[in-house]
């Protein structure tokens, strides 16, 4: 059936569409209602739940929330209550460590006044915060098209469910919905395919550095109790990453023996044979990490790309009828490893401009306002004075890199940098070295007590999508991964995805290439760092992926 023979979308009026809600979402709703009780907002998720796809170490600054909700400190319901109370940095050796003395670090990585959470629980919170208030939440609903009135963004159209994988309408088949608001704001996380086609439908990277990210796995394991320090933060560098290969670790105690342990690899890696979720297994393996799981019981698994350019990536932010927020926007502290902080910020930034725009009748406008005004909030102080950390550390590798990116933290403590801004080099998909130039990776197998496969962690992450629906993961040319990909780059995607997606296998004597798109956790990893940017990642039908219940 072509477009023309569909029958018509359902349309809903409002003042404003957010997609995604996440922290920069949420917060957004929130504020609206806050500042104008009579709007009306809708907040739109492709999770099956608000938090389904939430997945982030996460110890918060808690500026952000303090700002939202000022009195969340003193609500039973409020799912923050571990407090940093130990907080360790260490560079790793393959079977020693060294711990960096807390006064030599910059005093903008303390983690003192922080909380240890689940960021997936405190976006239930946030949604339960929102509904109260009037804001309309539709979870199980993926955003899949721009709306445009005369060029401008006028909403987003959610998609139609019930479409079988060769395109026919099963039983049941229903239309999406045309979500038509005022403004809308994007607020769908690293990489989102909605904010990826607006930055080039408008050029609003233009006149920024080139996007950089990373890819973080991470694992929940209820521990023995005689392992268990709540309130300990704990992060590394070095082992068993080479030092070319940037990336680290985090282990967090919070809640009833609960340790979140996490591992991030820059996807600006090399190396095409290097497996980021093989380096998370062998990093576990390290004497100062294995015994903390000793006895304990891994409950959840998941994997998610992080923004990592920072101050010189982040876009434009604004476009005609809308704007982009949280991590669609770039707003992660790399060195801190922290997002949530500048994402419910965001939210509530882009909220108060889009409440004055409507007070005075404006519609389907660029924001300019939100656009001039972000550098000079603590969003931007925060970014700013971490602009080169990212940038020293691809440049010098991990021990110079991190040891000059520490200096200039600290001069930036007091206002200034010898070093100016400097910018990053190749977008990460152009990073790769062919096969033929490196050597391979021999990783070691699975113990099943503390190392395990990809298919049984994806097992973990309660990942599901409905069989007979269209392919998400979408090569644009077949040829081209065979002839570049495989050929030239030895197949990387089967190892840079954190979920046993892709596999080249032999078929009557000649590579075929196998697309596993029921594990697909939605990291986006293959849609960064494929060397052709052959694969585009667009959202499957609402509700599918993973469904993780506190990550």
């Amino acid at each position: 059936m072509s477009a023309a023979e569909l029958p018509a979308r359902e349309a809903m009026e409002f003042d404003v569409v957010i997609v995604g809600a996440g922290p920069a979402g949420l917060a957004a709703a929130i504020r609206l209602k806050q500042l104008s009780p009579d709007t009306s907002v809708v907040v739109v998720e492709k999770g099956s739940e608000v938090g389904a796809h939430i997945l982030s170490g996460a110890v918060i600054d808690p500026i952000g929330i303090d700002r939202l909700i000022p009195q969340w400190r003193s609500e039973e319901e409020a799912p923050v209550h571990t407090a940093v109370s130990d907080d360790r940095f260490y560079m790793l050796g393959s079977s020693g460590a060294l711990r960096l003395p807390n006064f030599m670090l910059p005093p903008l990585m303390s983690n003192h006044g922080n909380f240890i959470v689940s960021l997936g629980d405190v976006c239930r919170y946030l949604a339960k915060k929102a509904e109260a208030l009037g804001v309309e939440i539709y979870p199980g609903f993926a955003a899949t098209e721009v709306l445009f009135e005369t060029g401008a963004v006028a909403g987003i159209a959610t998609g139609d469910m019930g479409i079988g994988k060769d395109g026919h309408h099963k039983t049941g088949f229903t239309r999406g919905m045309e979500l038509r608001a005022k403004y809308t704001l994007l607020a769908e996380g690293a990489r989102g395919s909605l904010s990826k086609g607006l930055i080039e439908r408008f050029e609003l990277a233009q006149d920024c550095q080139p996007q950089k990210y990373g890819i973080g796995l991470k694992e929940l394991w209820q521990v023995a109790p005689e392992n268990f320090r709540s309130g300990l933060v704990q992060h590394t560098m070095g082992w068993p990453l080479g030092n070319s290969t940037g990336g680290g670790s985090f282990l967090y105690h919070f809640g009833d023996n609960l340790v979140s342990v996490g591992f991030v690899v820059h996807l600006n890696y090399m190396n095409p044979y290097l497996s980021p979720f093989e380096e998370f297994q062998r990093f576990k393996t390290h004497p100062l990490i294995a015994d903390t799981f000793a006895g304990g019981k891994r409950i959840c698994y998941g994997a998610r790309a992080l923004t990592e350019g920072g101050w010189q990536s982040v876009p434009k932010l604004v476009f005609p009828g809308g704007a982009l927020i949280g991590c669609a926007a770039g707003f992660m502290n790399v060195p801190r490893i922290k997002g949530s902080h500048n994402a419910i910020l965001s939210g509530m930034l882009a909220a108060e401009h889009v409440a004055a725009a409507l007070t005075a009748r404006r519609a389907h406008d660029e924001l300019a306002s939100y656009e001039a005004a972000w550098r000079s909030t603590p969003i931007g102080r925060d970014l700013y004075r971490v602009r080169n950390a990212k940038p020293l550390w691809s440049k010098l590798g991990t021990a110079a890199g991190v040891a000059l990116g520490g200096f200039d933290m600290w001069t930036n403590t007091f206002g200034f940098s010898l070093l100016g801004t400097l910018p990053h080099a190749k977008p990460d998909f152009a990073t790769l070295k062919p096969a033929a130039a490196c050597r391979p990776i021999a990783y070691p197998k699975p113990d099943g007590k503390l190392t395990f496969d990809r298919l049984s962690s994806v097992y973990l992450s309660n990942t599901n999508h409905e069989e007979d629906q269209p392919v998400h993961l979408v090569v644009r040319d077949a040829s081209l991964q065979k002839s570049s990909e495989h050929d030239v780059y030895g197949g990387p995607s089967a190892r840079y995805c954190p979920a046993g997606v892709y596999e080249w296998v032999e078929d009557g004597g000649q590579p075929c290439y196998v697309i596993n798109v029921q594990n697909c956790v939605h990291c986006k990893t293959c849609d960064i760092k494929d060397p052709n940017q052959n694969i585009n990642w667009v959202p499957p039908e609402g509700g599918g992926g993973p469904n993780y219940p506190n990550m």
